[in-house]
C-alpha cells in the first residue's frame, strides 16, 4: 500500500512541470484571443449589433444545451 502511495506521488511530482506549461500555453492562447477581439471590436462601426450577435450566439448554446441537442461524432 505504501509503496503504491509513493508511485503515485512520483508520478505526480512528475508531471507538475507538464501540467504548469500546458496552464500557461492555455492562457497564453485565452489572452491572445481576447486582445484580438477587443481589437477587432474597436474597429467595428455597428457595436450594438456585435454585442447582439454575441448574447444570441451565447443564448441559441444555451437553449441547445437545456434541450439535450447532441451533435453528431462524425
Amino acid at each position: 500500500m505504501i509503496a503504491a502511495a509513493a508511485h503515485r506521488w512520483e508520478t505526480l511530482v512528475t508531471l507538475i512541470p507538464l501540467f504548469i506549461v500546458g496552464i500557461g500555453l492555455i492562457v497564453a492562447v485565452l489572452i491572445l484571443l481576447g486582445r484580438a477581439f477587443a481589437d477587432s471590436v474597436r474597429g467595428i462601426k455597428h457595436k450594438r449589433l456585435l454585442w447582439i450577435g454575441v448574447l444570441a450566439s451565447f443564448a441559441f448554446v444555451l437553449v441547445l444545451t437545456y434541450l439535450g441537442v447532441n451533435l453528431p461524432k462524425e
